[in-house]
């Protein structure tokens, strides 16, 4: 593995600035995100809370004082060194798989040194070490993905082989049938003596609770007893609930203590819908002063797209920069009448067609200081809820998170793919683009859209008897979302990577409108201009979409990361829909791999191109069309000869991964202290250590 670029959320001054109550509300809110931290390791691989633990006892057994382990058991400081940087990433990834791209690592340092070092700290790292050595050196599986002899997924323990597609879709049929909802379970498989073959259910909860769904002498399920077993995760379901109800004695206002209250009964019962309950209110708590996001959340990982990774984040929202956002967000719906499926000739117009709600609400945005950020991948920024009914409905939150795109405006990625000539330019400008396209992904990307759907039987959105043309194909549209379907129910392992492209390319398509340039402060006479703006950006699909190689595996033929596919997908897409806007320059001889844009055929050519990619996928996702879908996006992301001689390349000069060390906060007396981490491998572990991930109400 690559050495890491190591970053500090740095959140002090924010958090000093908010008052007793507030920092009191925010330490048991981070304490409650942090004890989920557990499972996240025991949804990424079966060995991962064993790897943490071998972490945190050789701490503990050296004090910090690694120089001194170094000393003690006559190991080389450098071969420590590659022990903290594998601990680090580690632990900033919560697995030994990376949250960008699903691939495991394994450390730089030999087996043979680190069993001396284990051996040397103190009884606990040896027995450690006999438990979980081989595991952290095991080459496969490869990385995370439907369980085989290369892939496997902590998601479905015991389902392998052939048989995992036909017992998931026997589980999910019931799963539908008894309306359970599969955010926050897992799927396991066992055969027993007197049973048989059982797949168990295991919904997250403190309650515990087995109930059988359907018994073995049912012939429509040739023999196989279907169980939801309730009470996963169950000692972090206690511990995080515990922390909420801390919480609840210092909240802000009804609204919070409301949700912490859903949120309680949820965690307690294994109970979704009031989760969404919870979900419904904290859309509504606009602009609080202290933002958090708790439960089961993003699907990514998932090789179905639809049970989802534990996340807990605490923010504290930065007044300069959400001032900007919510400009922005007053004058989202003038934005959404210039998207290309919107028939209205005017801004503002409450008549924007059958594929767009009537009215765009503005969201709550909010530029945020990470405090906590609980999860194997910390994203720049989030949209939330997931659940499309709240968002048609109810609306959604947009969040940036400022600390954390420090961190990006000094990583210019990609900047080998750029010619030399450039490169200098290319750094200086990215951020200023990257800035503005993460901003419009997650406000208009994420936000946008109608799907036509029958809610109830006979209840339609929309006339069957004359339905809408679709705008691609100019025939009236024939598929749309049943009673009870939704969007990642229906499309699958396709709705996450499908999703973010469509809100890649909302950004991408609408980086060039004046009125989004000049709000953020760009301007023929500045020092960087609105078209400087838009060529980085368009630099930037290029390197993004060759980079994108990176999540890609040649050996499962599988995509790692969504993000990653949807980049390489709209590069493609351009590629083949344009007339020289791009040009990939490729030298294998020398390792030389270069992406150049015409800038005069962007506008010309680049935006219409991307306009026409975005409508389809648009179309696709509003009609609930997953068999154009497929054929179109699939078409689009098959890596071909061409391709895997451009990603040899890219893997030979890939970007390090990025760590972050994030600060804790602790009682002192009568107030809440923050503690900040020096950005190293070794602040980042001792960060770990005395978060206290274990400890009941501290």
């Amino acid at each position: 593995m690559k050495t890491p670029q190591i970053s500090q959320l740095s959140v002090a001054s924010a958090f000093d600035g908010l008052d007793l109550q507030q920092k009191l509300y925010a330490h048991y809110m981070t304490k409650a995100a942090w004890a989920g931290s557990r499972i996240v390791f025991r949804q990424v691989s079966p060995e991962a809370n064993g790897i943490y633990d071998f972490i945190i006892a050789l701490y503990d057994g050296c004090d910090g004082d690694w120089e001194r382990l170094a000393t003690q058991a006559n190991v080389d400081f450098q071969d420590v060194q590659l022990l903290l940087e594998y601990a680090a990433t580690f632990l900033s990834n919560m697995g030994n798989y990376y949250g960008s791209g699903d691939q495991k690592f394994t450390p730089a340092i030999s087996a043979e040194k680190l069993a001396v070092l284990a051996a040397s700290a103190s009884p606990r790292t040896a027995a450690l070490w006999e438990q979980i050595g081989s595991s952290i050196f095991q080459g496969t599986p490869l990385g995370l993905g439907p369980p085989s002899d290369l892939t496997q997924s902590a998601y479905y323990p015991g389902l392998e082989g052939p048989s995992f597609q036909e017992d998931m879709a026997l589980v999910s049929k019931i799963m539908d049938e008894l309306a359970i909802l599969p955010e926050n379970t897992r799927v396991e498989k066992k055969r027993t003596f007197l049973e048989g073959e059982v797949l168990n259910i295991l919904q997250a909860s403190v309650a515990q609770k087995v109930s059988t769904c359907h018994v073995a002498n049912d012939l429509n399920f040739d023999g196989r007893i279907i169980r939801l077993v309730n009470g996963d995760h169950k000692e972090e379901m206690m511990r995080i609930s515990a922390y909420l109800t801390k919480a609840l004695q210092h909240v802000s206002n009804r609204s919070q203590h409301e949700i912490l209250e859903k949120l309680i009964e949820s965690f307690i019962t294994g109970n979704l819908d009031t989760y969404k309950d919870a979900q419904r209110l904290w859309v509504n708590d606009k602009a609080p002063p202290v933002e958090t996001v708790i439960g089961f959340v993003e699907p990514y990982r998932d090789p179905l797209g639809v049970r989802s990774e534990f996340e807990g984040i605490v923010g504290i929202p930065d007044a300069t920069e959400t001032k900007i956002l919510g400009e922005l967000s007053k004058m989202a719906d003038m934005f959404v009448c210039r998207l290309p499926w919107v028939t209205s000739d005017s801004n503002y117009s409450d008549d924007k067609g059958p594929f767009e709600k009537e009215r765009f609400e503005a969201p709550d945005f909010s530029s945020v200081q990470s405090l906590a950020y609980c999860s194997s991948i910390i994203f720049p920024g989030i949209n939330l809820p997931n659940y499309n009914d709240i968002r048609q409905e109810t609306g959604y939150k947009g969040i940036i998170f400022s600390n954390r795109m420090v961190a990006e405006s000094r990583r210019p990625r990609g900047l080998h793919l750029v010619d030399e000539l450039e490169q200098e330019t290319f750094k200086k400008h990215r951020f200023h683009a990257y800035y503005i396209w993460v901003v419009l992904h997650e406000i208009l990307g994420h936000g946008t859209g109608k799907f036509l759907n029958e809610s109830t039987a006979g209840s339609f959105n929309f006339d069957p008897d004359s339905p809408p043309l679709n705008p691609v194909t100019g025939k009236p549209v024939s598929t749309w979302y049943g009673p009870g379907q939704t969007w990642t129910g229906v499309f699958g392992d396709l709705s996450t990577t499908v999703d973010e492209c469509r809100a890649e390319l909302v950004g991408a398509y609408l980086i060039d409108d004046q009125d989004v340039l000049a709000l953020f402060g760009y301007s023929q006479q500045g020092e960087v201009t609105p078209d400087d703006v838009v060529y980085n950006l368009y630099l930037q699909l290029g390197t993004d979409g060759l980079r994108g190689l990176e999540n890609y595996d040649p050996t499962t033929k599988k995509w790692g990361q969504a993000h990653s596919r949807a980049h390489y997908a709209m590069l493609r897409h351009l590629l083949r829909d344009t007339q020289g806007l791009y040009t990939v320059i490729c030298d294998q001889q020398s390792g030389k791999l270069t992406v150049k844009v015409d800038r005069s055929l962007i506008i010309q050519q680049g935006k219409p191109s991307l306009g026409r990619m975005l409508l389809s996928l648009h179309m696709y996702r509003c009609t609930a069309d997953i068999v154009g879908c497929r054929k179109f996006y699939e078409d689009l992301t098959t890596v071909d000869d061409q391709a895997m001689k451009w990603r040899e390349i890219i893997i030979a000069k890939k970007d390090p991964p990025l760590v972050f060390a994030h600060a804790n906060t602790y009682l002192d007396g009568d107030t809440v202290q923050v503690r900040e981490y020096e950005p190293t491998a070794r602040g980042v572990i001792q960060s770990w250590a005395e978060r206290g991930i274990d400890v009941d109400l501290a």
